[in-house]
């Protein structure tokens, strides 16, 4: 008789009346609500305008599914496309199955859009939002929780997770959490991304990096302890060699931009600057010419933080 173990809720679904609220859709959403909190107080920490963040999200976050679904549909494709099933369950979002590899790299992109039609910089605007992206996946993970799936192997640790359902191939019993594991070790991260950005005032996209290397990495031993369907190759799961490639992609790019763009954008958003400098329309160009010649490599950040500084004081 097992005396302790993580119980599994008994259904995922709760009903308003007709309307279904689903564990996994609230776990979603209460994560993406953190990260673009916690994205809005850096990035005016930074100094930008509250709410560039959220107007930015609005085109992140839509893209990011639509890419986490996308992955997760083309990598289990026979789950959708084979013989007895049906295709309109890759619709089913709610069923659980979004890619964090596809959520970030076509989030990635809707923020660049959402950022280039605002005149910031990316990599400024990815390093005040990475915490919060890890705090948001540590979160979404429990939509694993109520969907009782993705777990690890048999276990009787007291920790081990109970599973009761026996749909879709499921064999009642204990198994690892590992779903518990990766939300532990996302909010690890994002404290980690906090403590390096203030130890060593990262910039130019360095805190992202550091985000996604470090997430990468404990995504990989997490993904070894899993037990559901994956493709492998070289007997390896896929997403093991998808960790290892962005982990190398992630530190080259954060040794890189260490040694080309040392130090932190001294302007990140213009627009601030020209608010706090009254509005006049020469400090607002002085603080776009030096957030330009940044981005391009130009004067240095500290001479780009004194053109800042003395567009303020004309004020």
């Amino acid at each position: 008789m097992e005396l302790s173990y993580i119980p599994s809720p008994s259904r995922g679904v709760l009903y308003l009346g007709p309307i279904p609220l689903r564990g996994y859709a609230f776990c979603i959403i209460i994560g993406v609500f953190v990260a673009v909190w916690l994205g809005n107080k850096r990035w005016i920490a930074r100094g930008g305008r509250a709410g560039t963040v959220a107007d930015i999200a609005v085109w992140a976050v839509p893209f990011g599914l639509v890419g986490g679904r996308l992955y997760h549909v083309i990598t289990d494709y026979e789950l959708y496309f084979s013989d007895g099933r049906d295709w309109v369950d890759a619709f089913k979002v709610w069923q659980g199955g979004l890619g964090i590899w596809g959520a970030i790299a076509l989030g990635a992109l809707g923020a660049w859009i959402g950022a280039r039609r605002r005149g910031i910089p990316m990599p400024a605007y990815a390093d005040a939002v990475a915490p919060g992206i890890a705090f948001a996946q540590a979160i979404g993970r429990w939509g694993n929780w109520f969907n009782q799936e993705l777990y690890g192997h048999e276990t009787h640790v007291p920790w081990a997770l109970h599973i009761t359902s026996s749909e879709g191939g499921r064999v009642p019993g204990y198994y690892h959490p590992t779903f518990l594991y990766e939300s532990l070790w996302c909010i690890g991260v994002g404290l980690l991304v906090i403590w390096a950005d203030r130890r060593f005032t990262l910039g130019h996209g360095r805190a992202f990096a550091l985000y996604v290397a470090a997430y990468c990495a404990g995504r990989g031993w997490i993904e070894y302890m899993r037990v559901d369907d994956a493709h492998h190759i070289l007997g390896v799961r896929l997403n093991v060699w998808t960790a290892l490639i962005v982990f190398l992609l992630a530190v080259t790019y954060f040794v890189v931009s260490a040694k080309k763009r040392p130090g932190r954008e001294a302007v990140v958003e213009p627009e601030a600057v020209s608010e706090a400098a009254g509005d006049e329309p020469d400090a607002a160009a002085e603080a776009a010419e030096a957030a330009e010649a940044d981005d391009e490599g130009g004067p240095s950040d500290a001479e780009a933080e004194d053109d800042a500084e003395s567009a303020t004081k004309k004020s």
